[in-house]
């Protein structure tokens, strides 16, 4: 029998994911309690998924630039927008395909602004994997945009 993880502070709690139906929130939630995932606890995605609309939806036309953080613990790798889209995108590769579907409509209409708000960095093949649910995969596009270096 495995232990209850506890929801870090600033986790939120469990309730509807807004977006997308009690099904599908439902599914979600199911699949957050199962993972062994150190990132990834009930409230994961929810958390996963205000960070990134609240990175977009900042005013004005200048581009956005992603924030690397130097704390790798559970609550404050969501700081970084990047970590928040690994867990997006972990959360959907492990979705049922009609809960999948939903969850990555709203998923990819976020995309599209990122890629439109932020600028892509020239060097980003050169950099080593820096994406911490991925492992030494390489990283995603998501991580190939120009972001401000941890500490400015």
């Amino acid at each position: 029998m495995r232990a209850e993880r506890s929801r870090p502070e600033g986790f939120p709690a469990s309730g509807h994911l807004p977006g997308l139906s009690h099904r599908t929130t439902l599914a979600v939630r199911d699949v957050e309690r199962r993972s062994e995932e150190y990132y990834v606890r009930p409230g994961a995605t929810a958390l996963a998924l205000r960070r990134y609309r609240v990175f977009l939806t900042r005013s004005g036309r200048r581009p956005l630039y992603p924030r690397s953080v130097g704390c790798s613990c559970a609550e404050c790798a969501f700081q970084d927008v990047r970590h928040s889209r690994d867990v997006l995108e972990w959360t959907l590769e492990r979705l049922r395909r009609r809960s999948r579907g939903e969850l990555e409509r709203l998923v990819t209409a976020l995309d599209a602004v990122y890629l439109k708000r932020t600028l892509p960095d020239p060097f980003a093949a050169r950099r080593p994997p820096s994406s911490q649910l991925r492992g030494p995969r390489p990283d995603p596009w998501w991580y190939d945009r120009l972001s401000e270096p941890p500490g400015w």
